[in-house]
């Protein structure tokens, strides 16, 4: 509704949009017979309502879907290269931390233990770390002479990766 430029009130008159114009001087033109039957002139004047509904055609979603597929494949290697990375930084971290530990035990009891589990059971570890690579407790395990024992004893003085695999590095994961 609009307001008088005159008076400033609101005219009771609706306005009359492009579209409904064109209704009616379409409905004008039309023959009087025609003209009373108004259920025609709306059936012709406006689309039915399955094509006014709001949709995306199937060209358009395949669109997408071939953009998606295209940026996934793009993202795909560097997600797989960040994984192995995050792999390869816990075994490097875990080989560290059981060196250090077999060290402590060694400093602590005099001896060497005679297996990582003998870590477990006197409290230096919680349990045996999973090898990262290959997601299971198979650690190699490196025994040589103890230099603590008089008899010569032998024990744990290493351990290693228990995978076949080469890291990113060139380097297998075994001489870690």
């Amino acid at each position: 509704m609009e307001r008088s430029i005159v008076t400033g009130k609101r005219s009771k008159q609706r306005e009359v949009s492009g579209k409904h114009l064109f209704a009616r001087v379409f409905v004008a033109a039309l023959p009087p017979d025609v003209r009373k039957g108004r259920e025609l002139s709306r059936v012709v004047l406006h689309r039915p309502a399955s094509r006014t509904a709001a949709g995306f055609t199937l060209l358009e979603l395949m669109i997408v879907i071939s953009i998606i597929i295209i940026l996934a494949s793009i993202a795909l290697p560097q997600y797989q290269k960040t994984i192995m990375h995050a792999r390869e930084t816990v075994l490097r971290d875990d080989l560290y931390n059981m060196r250090k530990l077999l060290d402590e035990y060694a400093a602590d009891k005099g001896k060497l233990p005679q297996s990582l589990d003998d870590l477990v059971t006197e409290h230096y570890l919680r349990e045996i770390p999973k090898d990262p690579i290959t997601d299971n407790k198979d650690w190699t395990v490196v025994t040589g002479e103890d230099p603590f024992s008089t008899e010569g004893a032998t024990g744990v003085t290493d351990v290693h990766s228990a995978s076949g695999d080469t890291s990113t590095e060139g380097t297998p994961y075994s001489e870690w």
